[in-house]
């Protein structure tokens, strides 16, 4: 019989301040054309880099899709590897929108926890892409900035238990041209799954027990 699907979603940004073309949708727009296999169903969203929006707009994915894994990309202009994103926080946002607004609470959930890391072992994943020999260096963080990523990826680890996941990519050209960064994206998302996959056997193999 054959295997449904794995339902998947992968956002990047929108345009903000001077960055007229943002990476990260790039970066998942060349993910769109490679692909994750057969047996994924895989769905991208451009996400405005608007607070209110990112409210509204990710429990409305997880409500549409019920996705295995949810994986945010972001642009770091700061990064020179991709960078693979431990947790997300839930205070500290002061910087504005592209709507010139910013949360009066400073906060993403009030009365959530501090800080919410992913369930996905954020570095075997580095480790397992790191051997494949791709042309990408690939890095773990443990701060995701406190502006619209961090606050995506709070609110997305929030709303799906820890099961989301946050990249950071460095800016086109600095030094990755579009189609590596869309084949490291493909790479990093394979072996999230194969980790999710690895620790949900180990889970159920120990409560047969």
């Amino acid at each position: 019989m054959e295997k449904p699907r794995r339902p998947v979603v992968v956002t990047g940004f929108g345009p903000f301040g001077e960055h007229s073309v943002n990476a990260s949708w790039i970066a998942v727009q060349e993910l769109e054309k490679l692909g994750l296999g057969d047996d994924v169903d895989l769905h991208v969203y451009e996400i405005p880099v608007e607070y209110q929006t990112v409210q509204r707009l990710i429990p409305a994915l997880w409500k549409k899709h019920n996705p295995q894994l949810v994986v945010h990309v972001g642009l770091s202009c700061m990064a020179t590897t991709v960078t693979l994103e431990k947790c997300g926080h839930n205070v500290g946002y002061r910087g504005l929108d592209n709507c010139r607004f910013c949360p009066g609470s400073h906060c993403c959930i009030e009365g959530g926890p501090e800080c919410i890391d992913s369930i996905i072992d954020m570095d075997a994943v580095c480790k397992r892409v790191s051997a494949l020999d791709l042309d990408v260096a690939v890095s773990i963080s443990k701060d995701a900035g406190r502006y619209l990523c961090d606050f995506t990826y709070y609110t997305s680890l929030y709303q799906s238990h820890g099961r989301s996941a946050f990249v950071h990519v460095p800016p086109l050209g600095n030094p990755y041209s579009a189609e590596q960064l869309g084949r490291a994206l493909q790479a990093i998302i394979e072996e999230m799954l194969n980790v999710l996959e690895q620790s949900e056997s180990d889970i159920n193999c120990h409560n047969e027990h």
